[in-house]
């Protein structure tokens, strides 16, 4: 798929990735670009669609449907962070409430029109999806459920011509990752287990991001690793046994459905 004369939509558009992935967008030759924010966006290129779309509000997403024309590749970007040990079950529920439930509901909503365009989903699960940091458990759950909504999908909508990708963005350079000062590196064997160190390094760019994601889209990459730290784990994961896995239980599935 090429991004060329195409119509996207981007949610949680106003700053970090998703504000990069728009001006991305636009340098790959979209026709519109839809950018979802829940506070008002005013943009310069004629292309840019402002849109109002907090992900978690029944009537935004509905109003939204009604105000793109068409679509051709969704980007569920739009997410919350926060520090915590699952102390507090109302924090989860919020972290939840965006990150998982209103991934589900945005994509859920678009996808007569993205079936109809016979379009992509994205969905930013993060690293924390496949290895969860501590500190960050909620966000961590709610990422893990993201990635396991994708690849549901995935195996769902293979027969109606949409293709969904898997996002695993390591720390960024956002307002979001702005606690954390550098990210964890691969070094050493080729190898998984005890023996694998990681070094620290400098954390990638929005811009360098957007344009890895919108790469992986346009070529069809199913779990896309879009920042050299989130890369040191591509190769396991493309490669590995859960991947193996899912791609059994896919075929199963496109087996029992026929």
């Amino acid at each position: 798929m090429s991004t060329t004369g195409k119509a996207v939509l981007v949610t949680g558009a106003n700053r970090g990735i998703g504000k990069a992935l728009v001006e991305e967008a636009l340098k790959r030759g979209a026709k519109r670009v839809y950018a979802g924010t829940r506070t008002p966006l005013v943009h310069p290129d004629e292309r840019v669609t402002p849109v109002t779309l907090d992900v978690t509000d029944a009537r935004h997403v509905r109003a939204a449907v009604d105000q793109v024309d068409s679509l051709d590749v969704l980007i569920n970007n739009a997410g919350v962070f926060a520090v915590d040990d699952l102390g507090d079950p109302v924090l989860l529920d919020r972290v939840l409430a965006v990150n998982f439930h209103g991934v589900h509901n945005v994509t859920r909503a678009f996808l007569p029109k993205l079936i109809a365009s016979g379009g992509a989903v994205a969905t930013n699960t993060s690293v924390n999806a496949i290895a969860p940091f501590p500190l960050l458990a909620s966000y961590a759950i709610s990422k893990a459920a993201a990635l396991a909504l994708t690849q549901s999908l995935r195996s769902i909508l293979a027969s109606r011509g949409v293709s969904v990708h898997a996002i695993f963005s390591g720390p960024v350079d956002t307002d979001m990752g702005a606690e954390f000062d550098a990210v964890f590196t691969r070094r050493g064997g080729a190898g998984t287990g005890a023996g694998v160190k990681f070094d620290v390094a400098e954390k990638a760019s929005p811009e360098s991001v957007a344009h890895h994601i919108f790469e992986g889209i346009e070529k069809g990459v199913e779990d896309i690793f879009p920042d050299p730290a989130s890369q040191n784990l591509a190769n396991d994961w493309h490669n590995g046994s859960t991947k193996a896995l899912e791609r059994h239980l896919a075929a199963m599935y496109a087996d029992f459905t026929r």
